[in-house]
């Protein structure tokens, strides 16, 4: 077994996609429609960063249920970013069959 093994540093993330680059408008529009196109419910979440690691976020509004409209959802997320600029806003997509998020990532960062 090599000695390095389990020796790496660890980076604090939000999310999953926390560590890839960040998203452009195109992919976070591809997300969304991967959200809908499962039949996913989309919810949008906000919190301020230095809260963010140990509460439940805010929901903004409620849950889109039966959402199909991609530019509803994203008119929505920054309809959130807007009215709280210093937070972070997170989309999240709820699978109704399993009872469990099916995707979930942070759309807008806030400032600390």
């Amino acid at each position: 077994m090599p000695t390095d093994m389990g020796n790496f540093e660890t980076t604090q993330t939000l999310e999953t996609f926390g560590f890839l680059p960040k998203m452009d408008q195109n992919e976070i529009q591809a997300q969304v429609a991967y959200i809908l196109a499962n039949g996913w419910s989309p919810a949008i979440e906000h919190e301020h960063p230095s809260r963010a690691v140990d509460t439940y976020w805010t929901m903004w509004k409620l849950p889109f249920f039966g959402e199909t409209d991609l530019g509803h959802v994203m008119a929505e997320l920054e309809a959130c970013h807007r009215q709280f600029p210093d937070h972070h806003v997170r989309l999240t997509g709820y699978d109704n069959y399993t009872q469990s998020q099916g995707s979930c990532f942070v759309v807008f960062e806030g400032r600390s």
